[in-house]
């Protein structure tokens, strides 16, 4: 069956690239991907599959049934690009281009599809396979998505927290999804087990404008309120654990309006990131009384609004070991590091807060992610590596009435009921 997969994903290797290069051509920002999410529906019609859309706006989920009862095993791929403006490959219009590999996700996503569809070793597996085109990974242009909050379109800020929020997730027993690594030409597979979450916060100081040089002392001086916040900021620095991986980058979105004129209005947006959600509560309450301690030392009015981020990620230990396993079945010279704890978040890490997944990286690739740099060296390391390791995944986990899977499914403890993630995300809007 393994091998049965491995060449059909091998026969429909040329229309996997195409769909890539095809994604790549068109990048869309979070909650836009209108024209990817059109692709993707398109090339999995083409397997003879009749895929749901629209979910979370732009999300494209297709199921694959095997006709015996058992687990649900989805592989994921995010439709969604990210601002790189100075990429060669960016939309001149938006600044968006596929500088963090998710094109490569959903031609992995795709590849594997076509190995299960096409292979015919169904009827030999118990349970389903779900391939699912998933929108906003990246947490950008919050503005535009709290209005589509306000508008009643959306109720969550990410694609898989809005996905988890509408119940597509509620028939998936595990789920499986490879990131892009970074400056990796070689055909490798990073195993994480862990990132950080974080939440959001845009901060906004009100002070009280006058003439910047003839009657400064009439004017509360936001942007000096706006620099205090962020020097207290750095003084808290130190009390960060080290074990607790903290991050907080903030950045002054708007500095005033005049030079003229004493600043009024100056905002700053800003993630707290850390390892755990206990220390992402305690570290954002400080950055709070810093942010706040800057507008009380000028006279300014502290606006602080905090928003649901992505959750920390935990990956299961033992599907790590079965796409390790298969991906040197898939290449036997791969190259396989442990990645550890990565300092980043992705919003698979509330999918994984419900359910058994995995993340690994993938080679194939250099540059650093999110920059102009990063590229394809070698399709085949980047996409169709992983997705064989994936559909050989698939037929261990379905095979033999589906016993390892139904083990993996039996053993794994939530970290959250869907009732509880859905509460926890919520308290952050109030």
């Amino acid at each position: 069956m393994k091998a049965k997969v491995c060449a059909a994903i091998d026969a429909w290797a040329a229309k996997v690239e195409a769909l890539a290069q095809d994604i790549e051509r068109e990048p869309e920002l979070g909650f836009k991907e209108t024209k990817t999410a059109a692709k993707v529906t398109a090339f999995l019609q083409q397997l003879g599959l009749a895929p749901q859309t629209g979910l979370a706006l732009t999300g494209v989920k297709a199921r694959v049934v095997s006709g015996r009862p058992g687990p649900t095993v989805a592989v994921l791929g995010e439709l969604d690009a990210i601002g790189c403006p100075d990429s060669c490959k960016a939309d001149p219009q938006t600044g968006a281009a596929h500088a963090c590999g998710h094109n490569l996700q959903v031609a992995t996503m795709a590849a594997v599809a076509c190995g299960i569809t096409q292979s015919g070793v169904l009827s030999e597996l118990s349970g389903d396979a779900v391939f699912f085109g998933v929108p906003a990974e990246e947490y950008v242009e919050l503005a535009y998505r709290n209005k589509l909050i306000k508008e009643g379109k959306l109720h969550f800020l990410t694609g898989k927290g809005q996905l988890i929020y509408e119940g597509a997730f509620d028939d998936i027993d595990m789920a499986m999804q490879m990131h892009a690594d970074k400056n990796m030409p070689a055909a490798t597979v990073s195993i994480g087990e862990s990132s950080n979450g974080f939440i959001g916060k845009t901060i906004q100081y009100v002070g009280k404008t006058a003439h910047a040089a003839d009657a400064p002392d009439q004017g509360i001086n936001a942007l000096n309120a706006a620099m205090l916040g962020l020097m207290g900021i750095n003084a808290l620095r130190e009390t960060f654990r080290e074990a607790d991986v903290v991050r907080v980058h903030p950045i002054i979105t708007k500095g005033g309006d005049l030079v003229n004129s004493v600043p009024a209005d100056v905002r700053i947006e800003t993630y707290v990131r850390a390892k755990t959600m206990e220390a992402i509560e305690a570290t954002h309450k400080k950055v709070d009384t810093a942010l706040k301690a800057g507008g009380d030392a000028v006279g300014a009015q502290t606006v602080i609004d905090t928003m649901p981020g992505q959750l920390p990620l935990a990956c299961n230990n033992r599907l790590n070991e079965l796409f390790v396993t298969n991906a040197k079945i898939a290449e036997p010279n791969v190259a396989v590091k442990d990645a550890g704890h990565f300092s980043a978040s992705t919003d698979m890490g509330d999918v994984s807060h419900l359910l058994p997944v995995i993340h690994p990286f993938i080679g194939g690739v250099d540059g650093f992610l999110h920059t102009a740099d990063f590229h394809v060296v070698d399709f085949k390391h980047a996409v169709l590596l992983p997705a064989k390791a994936f559909a050989m995944m698939i037929v261990d986990l379905l095979a033999d009435d589906a016993e390892l899977a139904r083990q993996i499914k039996a053993e794994h403890h939530p970290l959250l009921t869907k009732e509880e993630y859905i509460a926890k995300l919520d308290k952050y809007f109030q």
